[in-house]
Parts: structure tokens; C-alpha cells; sequence
């Protein structure tokens, strides 16, 4: 698969309007959407964990041509704490349950949009990054954290 591009997050956003779906953009996905200048291989979405939001997670990712099994789309739907999908038209994080976070409703309550894509705020993107204490998490937080310095320096009201 090739790098995450903007028009997946339309295509993310749109399919998961149309079901009403909650859920965030977060991980390196989201910090591409605020702006960080870098790139990642796949899409991470913050999903809301409640039986009817996987249901419509599940109606909206088929729509998006992913070919969930009957395993996958039980796990979307109890809210797994984390489903990796990998056989779609572009490789998909669904995290429900991310680490440093403490929950959705807090991390909605933070969130900000981005041409109408709802993305977590960055210091929650930064505290997801370093509780998970991935090698490749670890080594991408001094930029991270860098670029948290210009972006709230360019959003402030």
C-alpha cells in the first residue's frame, strides 16, 4: 500500500457520515491532517465503543469496500481494543481503546476539525504516541512534539 493521503481521509469521512459514525482521526494520520509534515502507510481512526457505533463502523468500511469477515466485524462491533485491516483499498487502524487517552467523550470534547475532518487534538495524538513506547513512536515524538509548538502557536485565538 502507499502513503495515507487526504483523499482517504474524504473518502473515511464521508462513508462513516453517512452512518453516522463517531470516531476521530488520530496516530500519525491525524498529525498529517493538522499539518505535520510527514507521512505514514495507513489510516488510524479513535472509534467510539458502543454496539450500534461498530454496527455502523462495520456498515460503513463495507461500503468503503473493505472485505470484512465475520470475525473482523464481530471485533468492530464489541469494540476490540484494537483491529488492523489490511485488505481493503488502504490499510485501516481502528483503536477503541488507545493508550494515554482516557476516553472518546473526553477526546471529542478536545477534538477540532479539519475541512470538516474530525481530528484529535494533538496533544492527545502526542500522549497516545508515548504510552504505546513503540520504537517507531518514540522516535518521531521530538518532531511531534516540535511541530505541537508551531501549530498551537498558529491556532490561538
Amino acid at each position: 500500500m502507499g502513503a495515507f493521503e487526504y483523499r482517504q481521509a474524504t473518502e473515511i469521512h464521508e462513508a462513516l457520515s453517512r452512518h453516522h459514525c463517531k470516531y476521530l482521526f488520530i496516530g500519525k494520520s491525524g498529525a498529517v491532517l493538522l499539518g505535520f509534515p510527514d507521512t505514514t502507510q495507513d489510516a488510524d481512526l479513535f472509534v467510539e465503543r458502543t454496539p450500534e457505533n461498530g454496527r455502523r463502523l462495520v456498515a460503513a468500511l463495507r461500503e468503503l469496500a473493505f472485505p470484512l469477515t465475520d470475525s473482523q466485524a464481530a471485533d468492530i462491533e464489541r469494540g476490540k481494543d484494537f483491529v488492523q485491516l489490511k485488505s481493503g483499498p488502504f490499510d485501516l487502524d481502528l483503536v477503541f481503546a488507545p493508550d494515554g487517552i482516557e476516553g472518546f467523550d473526553e477526546a471529542w470534547k478536545r477534538h477540532v476539525e479539519v475541512q470538516g475532518l474530525p481530528v484529535c487534538h494533538m496533544d492527545d495524538i502526542i500522549a497516545s504516541k508515548e504510552a504505546a513506547k513503540r520504537v517507531k513512536d518514540r522516535e518521531s515524538l521530538p518532531r511531534l512534539r516540535a511541530f505541537r509548538e508551531y501549530w498551537l502557536h498558529q491556532h490561538r485565538p
